[in-house]
């Protein structure tokens, strides 16, 4: 009887073979598609913030992850900033969504200060997933309704 004539040793062979292929052919095929990115968004033009934010203003958005370019970052980090906006003033003016997940990264909130003399809230978000990170600043007028 020869070796492979034993079907557990030829199975666990094949089976062995077909790891090892499956695992060359699922390499990503450039380092550059899977290259995590830094952007810094700048603050988000006013024109870009709705009508809708009573005196608030985001700022100052940088993202962080595997992005095709500036543009589609850019873009994303918007889009999580007003959708954590509209999270936030749906609790109150000085309402936090703090801990939870918005566009499907988990938010926190960290270098909250509330100025009564001057009126506003100023704070940091920063929302992850994995590699990816976006990250604002708001700034809400507390009286201007």
């Amino acid at each position: 009887m020869t070796l492979f004539h034993d079907s557990r040793v030829f199975t666990t062979l094949a089976l062995m073979i077909c790891l090892l292929l499956a695992g060359l052919v699922g390499a990503p095929a450039s380092q550059a598609q899977s290259k995590v990115r830094s952007f810094s968004c700048g603050d988000m033009p006013r024109s870009q913030n709705p009508a809708g934010l009573n005196g608030g203003y985001l700022t100052n958005i940088r993202v962080r992850g595997i992005y095709q370019n500036r543009t589609s970052a850019c873009r994303s980090g918007r889009s999580l900033a007003l959708a954590y906006y509209k999270c936030r003033r749906g609790k109150s003016v000085r309402g936090s969504c703090s801990g939870r997940t918005i566009n499907g990264l988990r938010c926190r909130e960290s270098n909250r200060t509330v100025s009564e003399r001057a009126g506003q809230l100023n704070a940091t978000v920063t929302c992850t997933k994995g590699s990816k990170r976006i990250t604002h600043r708001y700034q809400q007028n507390l009286f201007q309704q």
